[in-house]
């Protein structure tokens, strides 16, 4: 065989690969750059613009660590073909299943509230009111999981993925120096050593980086999808390619913000994309289209692992594919929850900057419990034979839940006693 003919073969061979990933990408790209949502944007300005550069290095860590949390729920869906919440019920039992279940209702459902806060916030910077955008995404969000069919909802949800990489021209458009993002932003420090603020900005860049609502999305997403056994590594690329996207994203974020708001005081994202509005037009708008984008890609997903997870658990008709007299209550669960928390953002003088700083917190802290319950299911290998856990697995998970545990306690003890960490 001629080289031109080998050539031919081998473009063709890898041609079918790419085609076959398009066909089962999806769970872990939109999980993984949807975590990039209002909350993620604020937590990732306001660390920018606090630390510059100096926790990018912070950042690339948890590369990994979504990985390997995310692909547990992979190998979990495909092979026992049950979302997350019936999985821990039936491993576990009704007490801890509720237990579960509660903890995801309830961070849900106050992540849902900073996904409006952002969405409001963003589309504000162009003097659109609150009660429209929220009414406005409430019916875009309806049109799009109305349509009875699993896979245009996610190849809708890929578009505003792609929408979400706005943010890496927006960084090249402030010019930072390389040279001080590298040596700042590479070498593990600790700006302003050990305390309760730094404390309180790693928490929430884990938490929102990894989040209880992720594992139960994915995993009932990978079901909802036919994901099947021979379909694994496939989805552990997907989300491999996904945890890399997310943190990239995130970097450039604080890039951008460390490079023209180093100092500034930042406590959400809307205010750093006005403060960039005027100091330069398109990059503050670059910021706002990017906070609406991320506000409505997490509310798309978030909303979802709820409505899935209740299916689950009460029996009801909880797919994608079914039209609405299908499934009447997941329907209705979806939009109950997607429109209680619009409303909350329109009630006057609610403390939505706090929500949407503290929930990021609130969900660090609830996600060792979280992690816990999928290690153990994934250590059954009466039900996940070859797909069980190894090892290596799980030295490494169960050392980011003890990493999780200890930054938890630190900012509890840094919090009731200030002096002890200077």
């Amino acid at each position: 065989m001629n080289p031109i003919t080998q050539l031919y073969y081998r473009f063709r061979r890898n041609l079918k690969a790419f085609r076959l990933y398009l066909v089962l990408s999806g769970p872990g790209l939109v999980v993984m750059i949807a975590d990039n949502d209002a909350g993620g944007i604020t937590t990732y300005a306001a660390t920018g613009a606090k630390y510059q550069y100096h926790l990018i290095w912070f950042l690339l860590v948890l590369i990994p660590v979504a990985y390997y949390v995310q692909e547990m729920t992979v190998r979990l869906g495909a092979v026992t073909k049950r979302g997350h919440a019936e999985a821990i019920f039936d491993g576990f039992g009704a007490l801890w299943g509720w237990f579960s279940l509660i903890d995801l209702i309830l961070v849900d459902w106050l992540t849902l509230v900073t996904e409006f806060v952002g969405m409001t916030a963003a589309l504000g910077i162009f003097g659109v009111p609150a009660w429209a955008t929220v009414a406005g995404v409430c019916v875009l969000m309806g049109v799009i999981v109305v349509n009875g069919r699993y896979w245009t909802w996610e190849k809708i949800a890929m578009v505003f993925c792609v929408v979400n990489l706005i943010y890496i021209p927006g960084a090249f458009m402030v010019q930072p120096r390389l040279s001080d993002i590298l040596g700042q932003g590479l070498i593990p420090n600790f700006p302003g050593g050990f305390n309760g603020e730094l404390f309180f900005f790693m928490m929430a860049n884990i938490g929102t980086t990894i989040a209880p609502w992720m594992l139960f999305f994915q995993q009932s997403s990978v079901v909802d999808k036919g994901m099947k056994e021979k379909d694994i590594p496939w989805g552990r690329a997907d989300t491999l390619i996904g945890s890399v996207f997310t943190v990239v994203v995130a970097v450039f974020i604080v890039i951008v913000t460390g490079t023209v708001l180093n100092g500034v005081e930042i406590t959400d994202a809307a205010q750093a994309a006005s403060v960039l509005m005027d100091r330069d037009r398109w990059l503050g708008t670059f910021l706002a289209i990017g906070l609406f984008d991320a506000g409505l890609l997490g509310a798309i997903c978030i909303s979802l692992a709820s409505s899935w997870a209740f299916g689950e658990i009460f029996g009801w008709a909880h797919s994608l594919n079914n039209k609405i007299r299908e499934a009447p209550a997941f329907y209705i669960n979806y939009f109950i929850t997607l429109v209680s928390a619009g409303l909350v953002v329109l009630i006057p003088g609610a403390p939505l900057v706090l929500i949407t700083l503290f929930v990021q917190v609130v969900a660090v802290t609830l996600l060792p419990a979280a992690l816990v319950f999928l290690i153990l299911l994934l250590n059954d290998r009466t039900t996940m034979g070859e797909y069980a856990n190894t090892r290596t697995q799980n030295i490494v998970c169960g050392s980011i839940v003890g990493v999780i545990i200890v930054l938890s306690t630190l900012y509890a003890v840094s919090t009731l006693f200030p002096s002890l960490f200077g």
